[in-house]
């Protein structure tokens, strides 16, 4: 579509031809959140191959990381409280005042909430949030950085003071952009699937290979460890860096988890029977973890597959419940989404509804 040349227009009517096409965008981006809100209700991303909205907005739609973010979170805010989408119609509100109130809205301040947020911008909304919500803690965040010089190696960094001082008097923060979330349809912490109800609290945003940095606030207990880790290490650590205590801290750490999830040993035993049960022999969970290459397994009508790899469960391709085996054949990886999905295909969405709820009713 070619641009007409708007030199020949008079300075009133090209104001007013702007007011009127800001005034359709905001219509049509109301518009847009209404639709995006309810095919994420219907979870139609998941037939599509992707394991949440969010990927379905960046990968099928072509949003770019923090359009999608936003507006998915502006999109489920909204469907929460539908005055987000008259005051983003009407101009009172933008996208990224909906982005910043939506983790301290509920049912009680919502009105005054949205109310005072009216015209106000960015800054000004940071401001609001902080006098009603203060939090003294800083968030989690990782930013790249510039790649090392000669000479920067592990063993010649100094060691980081701030471990052992006040974090809020001791780090500056960074800037508090959000990473890009997997998933807008659960309830995650750090670097998980986020909803419309929770912020993430870390960042990661790589601009050259290999280097990273790392903000965040302590605990008593956190801190301590810490500290004592770095002492004992001090012979195979004599610098107390505090990255290479963190690097063996996480390794000990992923070793155990890989163990303990993906049945991951330095001498596997040979595979034996398959089971008859809902029980996964180790042996039997390593094959499939290998074979799948740990990614969810499922592939839309086109031919995509999802690439989740986070919080991905074994599967049985023939349910348990018809007689399924747990098997290498039999079972296959899957995200949690598609693993739903397929369990409602199978079953049928009010039978697996019912299943959920009567699980709910155990928990509590």
């Amino acid at each position: 579509m070619s641009s007409r040349p708007l030199k020949h227009l008079a300075d009133r009517t090209l104001l007013h031809d702007l007011s009127a096409i800001v005034s359709d965008d905001r219509t049509t981006t109301v518009r847009m959140l209404e639709h995006i809100a309810e095919v994420g209700a219907r979870k139609l991303y998941a037939p599509a191959g992707y394991p949440s909205m969010y990927k379905y907005c960046v990968h099928e739609l072509h949003m770019s990381d923090d359009v999608a973010y936003k507006r998915v979170k502006a999109a489920y805010a909204g469907r929460h409280f539908p005055a987000i989408y008259a005051a983003l119609a009407d101009g009172r509100l933008h996208l990224t005042a909906v982005y910043l109130l939506a983790p301290h809205l509920n049912r009680d301040n919502a009105e005054g909430l949205l109310a005072a947020a009216t015209h106000k911008t960015s800054a000004e909304i940071r401001l609001l949030i902080a006098e009603r919500f203060p939090k003294p803690d800083l968030p989690t965040l990782l930013r790249a950085i510039a790649a090392p010089t000669a000479g920067d190696t592990l063993a010649a960094r100094p060691v980081v003071p701030s471990i052992v001082l006040n974090p809020a008097h001791s780090m500056v923060p960074l800037d508090s952009k959000p990473a890009v979330p997997s998933d807008l349809a659960d309830s995650p912490k750090v670097m998980v699937p986020v909803s419309s109800q929770v912020s993430p609290h870390t960042i990661v945003a790589p601009s050259s290979p290999g280097r990273f940095m790392l903000q965040l606030t302590l605990s008593q207990v956190t801190h301590d460890l810490l500290c004592e880790a770095r002492a004992l290490l001090g012979h195979t650590v004599p610098s107390g860096d505090v990255e290479a205590v963190l690097q063996r801290a996480l390794r000990e750490l992923v070793e155990g988890l890989r163990k303990q999830k993906c049945a991951e040993v330095a001498r596997p035993r040979p595979q034996q029977g398959s089971s008859i049960n809902r029980y996964i022999p180790a042996e039997v969970k390593r094959a499939v973890m290998k074979r799948d290459g740990g990614q969810c397994t499922f592939v839309s009508d086109t031919g995509r597959r999802c690439e989740e790899r986070s919080r991905v469960e074994f599967d049985h391709v023939v349910p348990v419940a018809r007689g399924g085996q747990s098997t290498t054949d039999n079972l296959r990886l899957r995200c949690r989404v598609h693993n739903q999905y397929e369990a409602e295909c199978t079953f049928g969405p009010e039978f697996m509804r019912g299943k959920r709820e009567q699980g709910r009713c155990r928990a509590n």
